[in-house]
C-alpha cells in the first residue's frame, strides 16, 4: 500500500484537445486495463503516463482496474476483446514470460493472442523483510533464520505466478531455504501483511519499499540491479550479498488483442514513444526507479516477449510454481 491516499478505480485523463468523432484513430475515449489492483507499480504508472498519452493522441485515457489470478484476468480480457485500439492493457512479465509456463490452462497465449505495442519501464525488485518480531539485520542473518525453521516462515506476493512471487521462489531456491507463499490480491494487502508480521519477507519495487524502510516498518536487503539504487543508497546490490546470478526483474508493456491493424498499433507506438521522452515524464520515472524503455518499435517487443518466455521457463519450474 502506498503511503497515501489510495487512487480512485478509474481515472479520466482530458487532453487538452479532442478529435471530432468522424476523424482517423482515435476518435473516442481510449481504456487501459491495469491487471492488477489499485496502489501497486503498474497501477501507479499507468496513471502517470495517461494524462501525457491522452495529450498526445488527442482522446481520453481510461485506466480501468481488473485484477485476479496473477494479473491473467484482466490480460485475457483484453485477449479477447475487439482488436481496434481502444481497449488495451498494461501487462507485465509475470502476465506474459512468466504465465505461458507458470499457467496449464493460461486462457490466452501471449504470443498469439496479443499484439506487443510497446515496453513502458524496466522494473528492478528488492527484497524486504519486516522489522516486526524479529531483529534480522542483514541478508546472512536472514538466510540462517530461514533455514533454521524450515517453512516456518513466510512471504507475501501480488499473487501466483506474479515477478514477486517467482522472484522470492527463486531466492530461496538460490540460498537453499523454504518458506510458505502466501498470495495477494495486490501489493498494498501484501505489504500491509509484512507490516503486521504476518508474513517475513517479499520482493517488489524499490520506489514503493523506500518508505517503509526509512521508516523502519521494513528491512531492504538488496536491490537486483548493476549498481546501487540513487533510491535507496544504503542498501547494497544482490551481487554484494553473494548473489550475482540472481534474476529478479520485471517490466511493463502495452498491449492490445491479436489482429490490431498495423496503422493503429503504431500510432500507439509513437505516442508511447512520445510520452517517455518527456523530460518531466522521464525525471520522474527515474526518480521512482523505474527507467522508462525508449526506442522499442511494436517488432522488437514482440520478439522480446517470445524470448522472455523462453528465458524465464526454466526459472518458473525451477521454483515449483505452477496453476492447473
Amino acid at each position: 500500500m502506498l503511503p497515501r491516499r489510495a487512487l480512485p478505480a478509474v481515472l479520466l485523463a482530458t487532453p487538452a484537445l479532442a478529435q471530432a468523432p468522424s476523424g482517423p484513430y482515435p476518435n473516442r475515449p481510449i481504456r487501459v486495463i491495469v491487471p492488477f489492483a489499485t496502489g501497486g507499480g503498474t497501477d501507479v504508472t499507468m496513471r502517470l503516463l495517461a494524462p501525457k498519452m491522452a495529450e498526445i493522441l488527442g482522446q481520453n485515457i481510461i485506466v480501468e482496474n481488473r485484477p485476479g489470478a496473477g494479473s491473467t484476468v484482466g490480460t485475457d480480457f483484453v485477449a479477447k476483446s475487439a482488436p481496434d485500439g481502444y481497449t488495451l492493457c498494461l501487462a507485465t512479465l509475470s502476465s506474459t514470460g512468466i504465465a505461458a509456463t507458470l499457467y496449464a490452462n493460461l486462457p490466452y497465449d501471449p504470443v498469439r493472442d496479443l499484439t506487443a505495442v510497446a515496453p513502458t519501464v524496466f522494473i528492478p525488485t528488492s527484497l524486504a523483510i519486516t522489522t516486526r518480531g524479529w531483529n534480522v539485520r542483514d541478508l546472512q542473518g536472514f538466510v540462517a533464520a530461514l533455514k533454521a525453521r524450515p517453512n516456518g516462515y513466510s512471504y507475501g506476493s501480488s499473487g501466483i505466478g506474479t515477478t514477486g512471487h517467482i522472484a522470492s521462489a527463486n531466492f530461496l531456491r538460490h540460498v537453499g531455504a523454504q518458506a510458505e507463499h502466501i498470495p495477494y490480491r495486490g501489493a498494498g494487502q501484501s505489504f500491509t501483511a509484512l507490516l503486521q508480521g504476518e508474513t517475513q519477507f517479499t520482493h517488489d519495487i524499490p520506489s514503493l519499499l523506500k518508505p517503509y524502510h526509512e521508516a523502519g516498518t521494513m528491512k531492504v536487503l538488496y536491490v537486483n540491479q548493476d549498481t546501487r539504487s540513487t533510491l535507496l543508497p544504503d542498501v547494497p546490490t544482490a551481487a554484494e550479498v553473494g548473489l550475482p546470478d540472481y534474476k529478479a526483474y520485471s517490466w511493463y508493456g502495452i498491449f492490445g488483442p491479436a489482429g490490431m491493424p498495423p496503422a493503429v498499433t503504431a500510432r500507439l507506438n509513437a505516442a508511447i514513444e512520445e510520452t517517455l521522452a518527456d523530460p518531466a515524464m522521464t525525471a520522474r520515472l527515474n526518480e521512482m526507479g523505474t527507467p522508462p524503455m525508449r526506442g522499442w518499435s511494436p517488432e522488437r517487443f514482440a520478439n522480446y516477449v517470445r524470448q522472455e518466455i523462453v528465458d524465464w521457463a526454466p526459472l518458473v519450474r525451477a521454483s515449483g510454481a505452477r496453476v492447473e
